[in-house]
């Protein structure tokens, strides 16, 4: 590995964002997936949580879409909900899902310095009704258009670069957040890599 190539990895290691993740439920079109994936490379999210309980695992992601940003994730798939609920809790202190319910709060609302779990559904039912009443809370991103509605990816964006925004004012990507330990675990994994992020 080359110096330059070192530095590169150490650099992206050092703003990634423990407390922030994604999970995506039955989300079947591969594309979106990648999507998302991309994304959360771009906002220094290293764990994406990927829950099938209607469709089976996917075995490939639309590799086009994602830049190969799947190589330089942790992926976790599950196939049971209360499985998947009962890990996050283990590493994040809010959960939310992205819901139209009387009760929703604003994405703008959401207090993303803290750990905080985001949970975007399929492309036509959008989060499970056992999903939501797993969570802590639903949330919405406010629109003033007549269809209400954005794509995954889109959505996913939106909400996790508004994550972005808030954890920089607060100076989270200044320091490393992961553990050393972490750190030098994935380090190893990447060093391995030979394609390039871009």
């Amino acid at each position: 590995m080359t110096p330059e190539r070192k530095n590169k990895l150490l650099k992206v290691l050092s703003k990634r964002q423990p407390g922030l993740t994604v999970v995506i439920e039955n989300v079947q079109d591969p594309h979106n997936i990648s999507a998302v994936m991309r994304t959360c490379d771009a906002v220094g999210i290293q764990d994406l949580y990927i829950l099938n309980t209607k469709i089976p695992r996917h075995k490939k992601w639309g590799a086009k879409s994602s830049s190969s940003a799947a190589k330089w994730l942790t992926i976790h798939q599950y196939d049971k909900t209360a499985a998947c609920v009962a890990e996050l809790r283990k590493h994040y202190s809010k959960i939310y899902t992205t819901h139209l319910a009387a009760d929703a709060v604003s994405l703008y609302e959401i207090d993303f310095t803290a750990s905080v779990a985001l949970i975007f559904g399929n492309e036509h039912e959008g989060v499970s009704e056992e999903l939501r009443t797993l969570a802590d809370g639903n949330f919405v991103i406010p629109q003033v258009g007549i269809i209400q509605s954005l794509n995954i990816s889109v959505a996913c964006a939106v909400s996790i670069y508004e994550a972005f925004r808030q954890k920089s004012v607060a100076h989270h990507y200044e320091a490393p957040a992961l553990t050393t330990e972490a750190m030098n675990e994935l380090m190893m994994q990447w060093s391995n890599k030979t394609e390039e992020t871009e």
